[in-house]
């Protein structure tokens, strides 16, 4: 069974920690399928303070982390593992994908470096393997898109979730979105509309039921997100 260790560098590790107490992700560490680590980046500050930031050059609002200290925490929180990928989280960075996640699901440690005030000095790009965003807007810090990215990359590994197929038909596997799903009631009265369940899920047609759900797949993804059919 594969095992990932994800490592997350920031001044806040008890954002991550309160974190792995749901969901899969608390499914994936009780099964040693994956080890979180909150490495907090002040154990790497200049000083008894734990300084990591300072002043911009050239003058400006708020502080930047600082090269030294990014270059020390994320040297030191490497170790030795050969199979592993630096992530700094910046808006800056290149969007984040389902495709990225399984990309990243064959390493062996991930690290994410996530900042804070008004960013990583420049020259912080320099240390890690690559950067990414999960979106176009700003946030108060690396955190949350440490952790997003985490769990869709999770989804990735067998063992984590029930089952070892139940995500291969997630939105975006395969460049679409999901279809629809259905449960009970089969017919949902709303005042005087009536809504049905397909009558083909009905049916206990496996094949029928798989077309039906393909096509309705790239229906839905024409009509939502048109974009993911031109990749």
């Amino acid at each position: 069974m594969k095992k990932m260790r994800i490592k997350v560098i920031t001044l806040f590790p008890e954002f991550i920690e309160h974190y792995l107490s749901f969901g899969i992700v608390k499914r994936a560490v009780a099964k040693k399928i994956v080890t979180f680590e909150a490495v907090q980046l002040r154990d790497f500050g200049l000083d008894a303070r734990g300084t990591v930031d300072d002043r911009p050059y050239g003058g400006g609002l708020g502080m930047v982390l600082r090269p030294d200290v990014l270059y020390k925490a994320i040297k030191k929180t490497r170790g030795t593992s050969k199979k592993t990928r630096v992530i700094m989280l910046s808006p800056q960075g290149k969007q984040f994908k389902q495709k990225d996640a399984q990309r990243l699901a064959k390493y062996d440690q991930l690290i994410f470096v996530s900042g804070r005030y008004e960013g990583f000095d420049e020259r912080v790009r320099s240390f890690v393997d690559e950067e990414l965003s999960i979106g176009d807007y700003v946030l108060m810090g690396g955190e949350l898109p440490a952790l997003v990215i985490s769990e869709a990359v999770l989804r990735m590994i067998p063992g984590v979730l029930g089952k070892l197929e139940s995500g291969d038909a997630e939105s975006f596997t395969e460049s679409m979105l999901e279809y629809p799903q259905y449960t009970k009631p089969e017919v949902f009265e709303v005042g005087k509309k009536k809504m049905r369940v397909p009558k083909v899920l009905l049916t206990g047609h496996h094949g029928n039921v798989d077309q039906w759900r393909k096509d309705e797949a790239m229906k839905r993804t024409k009509k939502r997100r048109p974009d993911l059919l031109k990749k």
